[in-house]
């Protein structure tokens, strides 16, 4: 017999409560006003948006934050193909901003808003700490970035620097894209499998289990992403879906060949290439741990 009923199982599969959206939408709100009514930033080209589990609507009840995007768009840093060079494109006209003064300025707006002791300034983002009004907020300022391809269009992504000099690139925009496309097509399960998913672990580690760091809520839902539609819309329970998911992402990694290709929700980053957090068998242990705490 599972650990958990089916009712359990489907209450965890809902996003947070009206009053906890309400301090979502009020943080994302006043990091908004804060960048718009700075007086140096409000004369800067700039975004703000809402991204990671609270933009793609996978947050899960009682463990809700948020990620907000400020983007400088005023400039940006770019990627060529090996044939190419800066002038085959016209890229010779470096703005004189940097991305440092960009995260200082992103920063001081945020302390003349909430307060100095608010603010706390992190190695790759800013965050405002929470209150009974607003989740906890993390604020990522990053600059445009082009994907340049050898005919000269570009995928549009981000680009920060930790405080430590190391180079991050996503592509939030294409993320929560894929990601509405995807829940449509697996009739709006997706996002109820993946905060599933997200809740467990949640669980799991408050059980005592020893969860890796690795298993992060963002490879969470990415893992959720290379379940196969066909896995989440012909089953009838969440107890099966659940089930099967497990099977295919811990079948899948055994080995590298057979997952190699899988990819972020973007399709624009592969899942295990680069200087990665996690591995492929932190990925396979973590299903096993998972199906021996859901007692299948």
């Amino acid at each position: 017999m599972a650990k958990f009923t089916e009712d359990q199982l489907t209450s965890w599969t809902k996003p947070p409560s009206d009053s906890e959206q309400t301090k979502l939408e009020n943080s994302e709100r006043m990091v908004r006003d804060a960048i718009n009514s700075d007086e140096k930033l409000k004369k800067k080209s700039t975004e703000t948006f809402g991204q990671g589990s609270y933009a793609n609507n996978t947050n899960v009840r009682l463990n809700s934050d948020i990620d907000i995007n400020v983007r400088y768009t005023g400039g940006f840093y770019f990627n060529l193909p090996a044939n190419k060079t800066r002038e085959d494109f016209g890229l010779n006209n470096p703005t004189s901003y940097s991305f440092s003064e960009f995260k200082d300025d992103v920063e001081n707006a945020l302390v003349n808003k909430f307060g100095r002791s608010e603010v706390v300034r992190n190695d790759k983002c800013i965050t405002i700490k929470e209150n009974s009004y607003r989740i906890e907020t993390d604020v990522v300022p990053t600059w445009n970035y082009r994907r340049y391809s050898s005919d000269g269009n570009f995928v549009l992504g981000a680009k920060f620097f930790s405080d430590k000099g190391i180079g991050v690139v996503n592509y939030p925009k294409q993320h929560i894209e894929n990601g509405i496309n995807k829940n449509n097509d697996a009739s709006r399960r997706f996002k109820r499998l993946t905060r599933l998913h997200r809740k467990l672990r949640y669980k799991m580690r408050d059980d005592g289990i020893a969860v890796s760091d690795n298993i992060t809520s963002f490879l969470i839902e990415c893992l959720v992403w290379n379940v196969p539609n066909s896995k989440i819309n012909n089953y009838y329970s969440w107890t099966e879906r659940l089930k099967q998911s497990i099977i295919h992402i811990y079948e899948q990694t055994k080995e590298q060949e057979t997952c190699d290709e899988w990819g972020e929700v973007s399709e624009l980053l592969y899942l295990w290439r680069g200087n990665r957090k996690w591995s492929r068998t932190d990925v396979n242990e973590y299903m096993v741990q998972l199906w021996n705490y859901m007692e299948y």
